[in-house]
């Protein structure tokens, strides 16, 4: 009796053990199971994030293309509208992606098509004596982009930010502009920079005050 009281005990026992490996089996499937939709589900939401901010760098490229060759010649240098596009996108997608959307355009009109000012484009413009403008509006979007990021678009931080933005284009570009066609530093600015500086400063009013409003819209759409 007691041989077999024994062996009933060791086979409850076995069954016991069965039923909880069973248990444990389950819950662990469970959580990789649980695991696994979470990690689709991230990399799901990845994804509609990731192609939201193409759709809206794709988007400020093509206002760039649409805005930057219209401009009014008045020397070397033409009055044109790329830097208040710029400073739109920098309120709209922030520093990284805005200075992103305005490399694309760059390339773009770096191959041919006419993107820049007065409908033109090329290797010859961008590498050209006016093309270091060109170039410098690239620290000039993350010069005030920092600004405009770090300070949430309030008018003032943003102001100083545009304006060391502009002088940071300026400097680059009228450097390059003195090596390429041979000229002093006085008389280039009197040629490629000083006269653009009021409609700069009329540029960079209309962008401090609309700027703040498109993105706290795009905030609250969101």
């Amino acid at each position: 009796m007691s041989r077999k009281k024994k062996q009933m005990e060791t086979m409850n026992e076995q069954e016991q053990n069965t039923r909880d490996t069973g248990k444990t089996m389950e819950k662990t499937i469970g959580k990789s199971v649980g695991k696994v939709d979470g990690a689709v589900a991230r990399t799901s939401a990845s994804q509609r994030i990731s192609t939201k901010t193409m759709a809206l760098i794709a988007v400020m490229t093509a206002v760039t293309c649409v805005l930057a060759p219209f401009s009014i010649p008045i020397g070397p240098v033409p009055i044109s509208l790329t830097n208040l596009a710029i400073y739109f996108g920098l309120y709209i997608l922030g520093t990284k992606k805005e200075t992103v959307s305005y490399i694309i355009y760059l390339l773009i009109g770096f191959v041919g098509v006419p993107v820049f000012s007065g409908f033109s484009g090329g290797a010859a413009k961008l590498l050209g004596p006016t093309g270091g403008y060109l170039i410098g509006f690239i620290p000039l979007a993350i010069i005030s982009g920092i600004f405009i990021d770090k300070f949430d678009g309030k008018v003032v931080p943003s102001v100083i930010g545009m304006i060391l933005g502009t002088a940071s284009c300026y400097t680059l570009g009228t450097i390059w502009f003195c090596i390429q066609a041979d000229y002093e530093v006085m008389p280039a600015l009197a040629l490629c920079v000083i006269p653009f500086l009021p409609g700069d400063a009329v540029k960079i009013a209309i962008a401090a005050f609309f700027g703040p409003q498109i993105r706290r819209a795009l905030k609250r759409m969101n």
